[in-house]
C-alpha cells in the first residue's frame, strides 16, 4: 500500500515538474521569436471593440491588421479615430465609394496609415502653444503637424480637432477621438484623377482650319461648353483598321492632354486580374494586342468607354476557326467596347423602360443588343447571348468594365431575297404597222377597183 502511494505521488511529481518546464519555455519563446503577438489589452483590440465602428470597420477591409500587429510588437503607437459621424454623413459619398472600390486599396491603407503616429503621444505629452507646430512622421512616412491655439487651449491635428484626448489608454498605445477625417494630398489627388473631372473640359480636335465661304476667312471655333465630349465621334480617333502594328496611330487631339487614359486602363486590367476570373481578357489587352495601348489613346482624349468583359470560361468556349483570320481577336474585342459611360444601373433601367436597346460598338457598323432577362441584363440573341455577370468590376467615371458570361458575335445578315424562277415569256410576232397616209390610200385605190385588198 505504501509503495503504491508512492508511486502515484512521484508520477504526480513528474507531470508537475513537465507542465512548468512547457510553460517556461512557452513563455521564454513569445517573448524572444514572438514579439508581434499581441494580447486582449493591446490598443488594436481595443480599436475593434471600441465605439469607432466605422474605422475599425475600414481598417478591417484594407487588411492592415497583421502591419499593424507588427508596428505594435515594435513601439507604442497614437491613432487619431474619427468619429462615427464624420464617415457616415460628413464624407462625401462618391470619395467613399472611390475607397471601398477593389482597384483604390492602396489609397485606402495610405489613408488609414496617415492617422497613426509610431509613438506614444498623450495628452499630457501635447506641445504647448509656446512650442507652435510641432511635425511627427506617420506610419506611411507622411507628416502630421499637432497644435495647441491660443486662448480656448484646443488640440488639433493638422486641421482637425481633438474632441476625446486619451479615449482610450493601453500599455501599448493610446486612441485620441477627433472631429473628422484626415485626408493626405496623394489620395486627393488620386480621387481627383480618377473621378469625372466635370471642371476640366475635354480636349479639343486640332484639326485643318475652315473658311467662312461667305467671307473668305478663317471660321472662329466655337466656344466649347466646360466638361463636353470632344467634337469628333470616337470612330476618327481610333487607329485605322485592326491594331495589327506595335504602336496604333494617335488620335486627333493634342499633346496637352488632361486625362491620364493610359493610367486608367492600367487600372482597370490590374482590377480585372485581382477581381479573377478575367486574366484571359487582360492577356489579350497587353500582350496579345495593343488594345490596351490605344484605348488609353482614346481616354485620354476625352472618350467614354464600357467595356463587356467575358470572363475565363466564355473565352475558353472560343474556336480555332474563330481566332485564326488576321484581327479576329481584335473585332472581337472591339464588339465588346460601347463608346458610352454605363454601369449596371443606367443599363438595367434603360432596358426596363424601353425593353431593348442597341448600344453602338467600336465594331462599325454592328451593334449590341441589350434586354432584360432573369432580373438582369441579357446581350446578344440565341445561342450567341450573354448575361450581365460580375456588375461594375471597374467604374471611375470614364472606363466602366461589365463582366460578362459568354463572348458575343454581332448576326449575321441572311440575304433573304429569293431567286424567283424566269416566267415563260410568250413569243409574239410584230406585225408590221403600215402609216397612217399609206392606209388611206390603200382604201381609196381600193374603192376604184384597182386593189383587192390592203394587205
Amino acid at each position: 500500500m505504501d509503495s503504491h502511494i508512492y508511486g502515484v505521488s512521484k508520477l504526480l511529481i513528474l507531470l508537475l515538474s513537465l507542465s512548468l518546464t512547457t510553460a517556461i519555455t512557452s513563455r521564454s519563446f513569445s517573448s524572444t521569436s514572438g514579439a508581434g503577438q499581441i494580447n486582449s489589452n493591446s490598443v488594436l483590440v481595443a480599436l475593434l471593440d471600441s465605439h469607432y465602428t466605422e474605422l475599425a470597420e475600414l481598417v478591417e477591409k484594407a487588411l492592415l491588421l497583421q502591419t499593424l500587429e507588427e508596428a505594435v510588437g515594435k513601439h507604442n503607437i497614437t491613432i487619431f479615430a474619427p468619429r462615427n459621424e464624420a464617415l457616415e454623413r460628413q464624407l462625401d459619398p462618391e470619395f467613399k465609394r472611390f475607397l471601398l472600390e477593389p482597384g483604390n486599396l492602396k489609397s485606402l491603407q495610405t489613408l488609414l496609415m496617415f492617422h497613426i503616429i509610431p509613438k506614444r503621444i498623450g495628452d499630457r505629452e501635447w506641445p504647448a502653444q509656446k512650442s507652435g507646430s510641432v511635425k511627427h512622421d506617420t506610419l506611411w512616412n507622411d507628416n502630421l503637424h499637432l497644435t495647441t491655439t491660443k486662448g480656448s487651449q484646443k488640440k488639433y491635428v493638422d486641421s482637425a480637432e481633438i474632441v476625446r484626448p486619451d479615449d482610450v489608454i493601453r500599455p501599448d498605445g493610446v486612441i485620441h477621438g477627433i472631429e473628422r477625417l484626415l485626408i493626405p494630398q496623394s489620395v486627393q489627388q488620386d480621387f481627383n484623377r480618377r473621378r469625372s473631372l466635370r471642371a476640366i473640359s475635354a480636349v479639343l480636335p486640332e484639326g485643318a482650319p475652315e473658311v467662312d465661304p461667305r467671307t473668305h476667312r478663317l471660321k472662329k471655333p466655337a466656344a466649347v461648353p466646360v466638361g463636353s465630349p470632344p467634337v469628333l465621334p470616337i470612330y476618327d480617333a481610333m487607329a485605322p483598321g485592326p491594331s495589327l502594328a506595335p504602336a496604333p496611330a494617335p488620335g486627333p487631339g493634342g499633346p496637352h492632354h488632361h486625362f491620364d487614359g493610359e493610367s486608367q486602363v492600367k487600372d482597370f486590367i490590374q482590377t480585372l486580374l485581382h477581381y479573377g476570373g478575367y486574366n484571359e481578357m487582360a492577356d489579350i489587352l497587353v500582350n496579345l494586342t495593343s488594345l490596351a495601348t490605344e484605348m488609353g489613346k482614346l481616354v485620354s482624349e476625352g472618350y467614354v468607354i464600357t467595356v463587356l468583359a467575358p470572363n475565363d470560361e466564355a473565352m475558353a468556349k472560343l474556336t480555332v476557326d474563330q481566332l485564326s483570320e488576321p484581327g479576329a481577336v481584335e473585332q472581337i474585342i472591339y464588339y465588346h467596347i460601347i463608346p458610352e459611360y454605363q454601369t449596371e444601373e443606367s443599363m438595367y433601367n434603360a432596358v426596363r423602360r424601353f425593353g431593348k436597346i442597341r448600344y453602338d460598338t467600336l465594331r462599325l457598323p454592328h451593334k449590341v443588343e441589350a434586354q432584360e432577362a432573369d432580373g438582369s441584363v441579357k446581350f446578344g440573341a440565341g445561342d450567341g447571348s450573354a448575361y450581365l455577370f460580375d456588375p461594375d468590376i471597374y467604374t471611375d467615371g470614364r472606363i466602366s468594365v461589365q463582366g460578362v458570361d459568354g463572348v458575343l458575335f454581332p448576326e449575321e445578315v441572311k440575304d433573304t431575297t429569293e431567286k424567283k424562277p424566269a416566267a415563260a415569256v410568250k413569243k409574239v410576232v410584230a406585225k408590221p404597222r403600215r402609216g397612217k397616209l399609206l392606209e388611206v390610200a390603200c382604201r381609196v385605190f381600193g374603192a376604184f377597183g384597182q386593189f383587192n385588198s390592203c394587205q
